[in-house]
């Protein structure tokens, strides 16, 4: 008996560093243990992003083959500083049916990369009268130099490693190649906002300190841009004095990993006179703008708070 006691007792311990590990490596991914495995199953004719988790978002795939609207890919090419080679960057791209210029939208997409429900949610803004572009920030990452779905081949975790060993300047190159794109398009009006979520989320918040032209930040349930030492960090007021445009912020009530900075991050922006309006959805887990759309969620509350929050969105950009 006691030989069968300790067994346990030692398995309990692996069982606590593996998952502390996993916590440490992975961030938005571990928050989500239903999505943390990867696998390629995805038929839209065009695209070339993994169906995520080991629930399929067959029900984002479903919406999006049947939009009227018109969704294309594209490849956009730029040459980083000091460097001789072009990247090169997949994006996708929807297009409002308006008879007028429209506002283009720059989706940020999540730890887990370019999946259906990032398409769709493009889909969706286009469906509200802007031009949406989302990046595959893992163009050329892959082993056989695609993006996402060639990631994927790699491992269950691979996406979420992947992405944490993004370069931040090569992220912010990518994106201010595929804004510079999209606000040229001819159906185009010229201004530009941009959204994200979870990793995207504290990427949206960080590219708004590099980009003065943008009108509007939209930063769901991501981190602030911080500074200083691990377990100790503060938000960078020196980043954060560079921003130009209002944030705006959409979090979920029980979600303190990312939650604990807004308080912080909420003095930061007044003392530096920038416009920081985050607002928390009751009862609503990281990532409810997915999770509200998705039938299998079990938590009413990620439903209320992904139309709660789109009802705002929609409003604040029709404002710009």
């Amino acid at each position: 008996m006691r030989h069968l006691l300790n067994n346990q007792f030692r398995l309990s311990i692996v069982k606590t560093f593996l998952l502390s590990v996993s916590l440490a490596f992975f961030g938005c991914a571990a928050v989500h243990p239903a999505h943390s495995n990867l696998q390629l199953d995805h038929s839209h004719p065009e695209s070339p992003g993994p169906n995520i988790g080991t629930e399929t978002q067959d029900w984002a795939k479903q919406r999006l083959a049947k939009s009227p609207r018109h969704q294309e890919w594209v490849k956009v090419k730029y040459k980083p500083v000091n460097s001789n080679a072009e990247r090169e960057v997949s994006a996708f791209v929807v297009y409002p049916e308006v008879k007028t210029k429209a506002t283009a939208v720059l989706v940020i997409h999540e730890i887990f990369g370019m999946s259906d429900w990032v398409q769709s949610l493009t889909d969706q803004l286009a469906e509200a009268g802007y031009v949406a572009i989302a990046p595959d920030l893992l163009s050329e990452m892959g082993p056989n130099k695609g993006g996402t779905s060639d990631v994927a081949t790699a491992g269950n975790n691979a996406i979420g490693m992947a992405i944490r060993d993004l370069p931040p300047d090569q992220i912010t190159a990518d994106l201010n190649a595929i804004a510079n794109y999209v606000v040229t398009l001819p159906s185009a009006n010229g201004k530009l906002v941009v959204a994200g979520f979870c990793w995207g989320g504290g990427e949206t918040f960080r590219f708004a300190t590099n980009r003065p032209g943008v009108k509007a930040a939209f930063v769901f349930y991501g981190v602030t841009p911080m500074t200083g030492e691990q377990g100790n960090q503060v938000p960078d007021k020196t980043a954060l004095a560079r921003i130009n445009s209002p944030i705006y912020g959409f979090y979920a009530e029980n979600d303190m990993r990312i939650n604990a900075m807004i308080p912080a991050t909420i003095e930061a922006m007044k003392q530096l006179g920038k416009t920081y309006e985050p607002v928390t959805y009751a009862g609503a887990g990281h990532g409810f703008m997915r999770a509200g759309e998705d039938p299998g969620d079990k938590n009413p509350a990620n439903k209320k708070a992904r139309d709660d929050a789109w009802k705002r969105w929609r409003e604040l950009l029709s404002r710009l």
